[in-house]
């Protein structure tokens, strides 16, 4: 049986296992840079080449358990795609499972976000991106990648941050004092304990990989310049973890390059440190 990063069997078995990783290989939708559906299998790749000790936590958190899922697949209708996603995200709620998942593209988040929410009603979600997502329709469907946080406008608190690029029309849909610009956060004296304090007790965090600057992430279907940096990232997600209930996350819009691994490796890395922060703080 595979398991995530070559971890030892004991620690793959569903009973034994506080996470749960589901593999969403799905690119429906995307619009420029196509490839998000080899995501889930280059970042497995990568995680076979981390290692499994974390020096910030002091932690091997890997023995907490981590059951790799079946990947899900849907390769016509991402409205289908997204009812799938809803329905196995919801099952491995249901057993108490920390669960996570790995895209594929933005979308994905749409089908989860509905499972966490049923689960966890006072849910909020914290978005890094260097899109926002969220029109209501995007090329004939809400299911598009382009709309995967519109739903959430409306459910409970957004907080958007890294964003970059969007439609005009979008903009009617942020929520007030809820989105911090990349171009602005230098501006913000005290940013992340401001965007912190916007969320609810318990987050969910959807990470689209293009919220990081291309000259770490390039691998990403919309690689927009001026991204975050990996160690101010990772100062933003620790103390998201040690302030708020984290109940769950997505890593999505990993467009692999076979020549340049180096944002499946990010990808994997990023995984494994937010695991190390939910159990080992």
């Amino acid at each position: 049986m595979k398991t995530f990063a070559g971890i030892p069997q004991e620690y793959a078995k569903f009973k034994n296992s506080q996470v749960v990783l589901i593999p969403i290989p799905y690119d429906g939708t995307s619009t420029w840079g196509k490839g998000a559906d080899k995501g889930p299998a280059a970042f497995l790749q990568a995680a076979e080449n981390i290692e499994l000790y974390d020096i910030e936590t002091d932690a091997e958190v890997y023995k907490r358990g981590i059951f790799l899922a079946p990947a899900l697949q849907e390769n016509f209708s991402a409205e289908k795609m997204v009812k799938k996603v809803y329905t196995t995200t919801k099952e491995y709620l249901s057993f108490g499972k920390f669960v996570t998942l790995i895209g594929g593209e933005h979308s994905i988040s749409i089908g989860s976000l509905r499972a966490f929410r049923e689960q966890f009603p006072t849910l909020s979600v914290l978005q890094l991106d260097a899109h926002a997502d969220l029109r209501p329709h995007y090329q004939g469907t809400p299911y598009n990648h382009a709309c995967a946080l519109h739903e959430s406008t409306r459910r409970g608190p957004l907080v958007q941050v890294g964003i970059r690029s969007m439609d005009i029309e979008e903009k009617k849909y942020v929520q007030q004092g809820n989105i911090f610009y990349a171009h602005k956060l230098d501006e913000h004296e005290n940013w992340i304990q401001k965007l912190i304090d916007r969320l609810s007790k318990k987050v969910f965090i959807t990470i689209d990989l293009d919220a990081f600057d291309p000259s770490i992430a390039p691998s990403t279907g919309t690689p927009e310049p001026g991204g975050l940096l990996w160690y101010s990232t990772l100062k933003l997600l620790r103390k998201v973890f040690e302030q708020k209930e984290v109940v769950g996350f997505d890593i999505v819009e990993l467009a692999p390059n076979p020549k340049e691994p180096s944002t499946d490796f990010l990808a994997a890395k990023l995984y494994y440190k937010l695991l190390s922060y939910r159990f080992e703080l």
